[in-house]
């Protein structure tokens, strides 16, 4: 079975967007200060997006009568992006007039956090802030808006199809495509190609219900068959036509002619071969937010670069520097991605490495070093904990070489190889590499990556300086899953990016880019071990 060129069908979906959900968010208060003479406060709240020095209102809950403990019936709706830190302030109002105006109210506290510390806590609550004196508590329960979400799993294969190729047989692959409101079609799934029969058997695939049908069991799908070309112009084989429902009744064994359109008025024509359904199942698939929800925490690892191609930390030009009056972009690249994910780490306690540094006072070369010192403890405690054993550290190592990232890797691996032992949606990890350059053990690195590709894990590798990175986007298997002699990823767990692409826009694009497909990664991870949230672990996947 081979895999296709960049340029060629690909096998699984089109590409992930970013991750966008909405997310409900029910308010209730305790203990709220009375404001009102003759009789309780009337309780509003309002929620505002922080965005710098400004705050735009995003909603507002109904106003209840003469009560210092609201539940609030009305939901304020967010949009919700996990790769974004996104600050919110929950005003509350004693309001009087039925204009529900707040400029004329009287305030009674407010709470500031992060969307990303609701979402991760069971049970998020407050002290209201009034004038610096905690007065009351806020309770805010978050949950992600939309129905249940179902995947399809199958294995299908092919019949006596038509051969194409004049000095061959046929290399066939399918297409799924849903048919959209105005009767046109979108591409929901590609299988791989198989080379050279007219009798294939696909690898079984997971292609998501929302995706496949927009959710409606009578959504009618295309499915094509194609006889894949080397220059894209892929011959038809033929086509057929279901729906959800109907997949869901088949029995194993069921078959779909294949109907060429050009061919069927032809006198004498039956098919072009037929595909056989051999297993389906259609299954719950839970989301990155239920995941969350469910217990599951991010566990945040860094790796940091310390060769002596980043320069002498003493001199303005290095990439280590710490006197300037802007972050080094280590400095800035650990901050942009830690304070999106530290919403997603209840004990805050982070593991952090270096490596390619002489280390005292033997001075020998270390490719795997605490950046704490304590080897037996490299957790530390926040992202300020992180930074401070970096700028310790950076004064005390010598920078060498050469750049290898294999043991790193290889140790978060092991990390997260325990946390598959739970069997359970428990910990996922998430490497933040920071190099200045290629790394001199690629091959070794890359055996490391596919080697993680099947674990809980997924790796973030951030190139600074000016170096030529070309080589390290071989790392970042957008087009074709990464692969080294008979060696095959299981999944696309890594995004690279040069820090130089991100240097005049704010941290927060940085962080954005390089985590967008983290929601995709952790989702699609769990729901192909068909592993449930935690606080499903009772029930039955599905």
């Amino acid at each position: 079975m081979q895999q296709p060129p960049p340029y060629a069908p690909q096998g699984g979906a089109p590409p992930p967007a970013a991750m966008v959900s909405k997310v409900e968010m029910t308010i209730s208060c305790e203990g709220l200060r009375d404001a009102d003479v003759f009789s309780k406060s009337d309780p509003i709240c309002v929620v505002y997006n922080l965005e710098g020095n400004k705050r735009r209102e995003i909603g507002r809950t109904e106003r209840i009568d003469d009560n210092l403990n609201p539940k609030f019936q009305k939901q304020v709706i967010v949009d919700y992006h996990f790769e974004e830190v996104q600050k919110l302030a929950f005003h509350v109002f004693d309001i009087d007039d039925n204009n529900n105006d707040v400029s004329k109210a009287d305030f009674l506290g407010k709470c500031e956090c992060t969307l990303g510390q609701i979402v991760s806590s069971s049970n998020f609550k407050r002290p209201l802030d009034y004038l610096g004196r905690n007065f009351g508590s806020i309770s805010i329960q978050a949950q992600e808006q939309g129905g249940m979400q179902k995947s399809v799993a199958m294995t299908l294969k092919g019949v006596k199809l038509d051969k194409k190729d004049w000095f061959g047989k046929s290399d066939p692959f399918l297409e799924f495509h849903r048919q959209l409101l105005d009767g046109s079609y979108a591409l929901a799934h590609r299988t791989e190609f198989i080379k050279n029969t007219l009798n294939p058997n696909w690898k079984p695939m997971k292609i998501n219900t929302r995706r496949l049908c927009n959710n409606n069991p009578d959504t009618v799908i295309r499915v094509e068959c194609f006889d894949w070309n080397s220059n894209g112009s892929h011959d038809l084989i033929g086509e057929f036509f279901t729906t959800l429902a109907e997949l869901e009744q088949a029995n194993a064994g069921k078959t779909f002619p294949l109907v060429h359109p050009k061919k069927k008025s032809k006198r004498g024509y039956r098919h072009s071969g037929e595909i056989v359904v051999e297993t389906l199942t259609v299954a719950r698939e839970y989301s990155f937010l239920e995941y969350i929800q469910g217990g599951c925490e991010l566990n945040f690892v860094v790796g940091i670069d310390f060769t002596g191609s980043n320069g002498d930390p003493r001199d303005p030009s290095s990439l280590h520097y710490l006197g300037g009056t802007t972050p080094n972009q280590y400095t800035q690249a650990i901050n942009a991605v830690g304070n999106v994910i530290q919403d997603y780490d209840s004990d805050q306690l982070y593991p952090a490495f270096g490596f390619g540094a002489r280390l005292p006072p033997t001075w020998q070369v270390s490719h795997q070093f605490s950046l704490n010192g304590n080897p037996s403890e490299p957790d530390c405690h926040g992202i300020q904990g992180i930074l401070g054993a970096y700028q310790q550290c950076i004064n005390s190592v010598q920078l060498y070489g050469p750049t290898n990232a294999s043991p790193i890797v290889g140790n978060v691996a092991k990390m997260a190889r325990e946390a598959l032992h739970q069997q359970q949606a428990k910990d996922y990890y998430i490497l933040l590499l920071i190099t200045d350059g290629i790394l001199t053990d690629m091959d070794q690195t890359i055996h490391m990556i596919i080697e993680a590709s099947e674990l809980p894990m997924s790796i973030i590798i951030v190139g600074v300086g000016n170096a030529d990175f070309s080589d390290m986007e071989r790392l970042d298997a957008d087009d074709a899953l990464l692969s080294i002699g008979n060696r095959k990823a299981k999944r696309d767990i890594v995004q690279f990016v040069p820090f130089r692409d991100f240097k005049n826009v704010p941290a927060s694009k940085l962080a954005a880019e390089v985590l967008e497909e983290v929601p995709h990664q952790l989702a699609g991870f769990y729901n192909d071990l068909n592993y449930g949230p935690l606080n499903f672990i009772n029930a039955p996947y599905g």
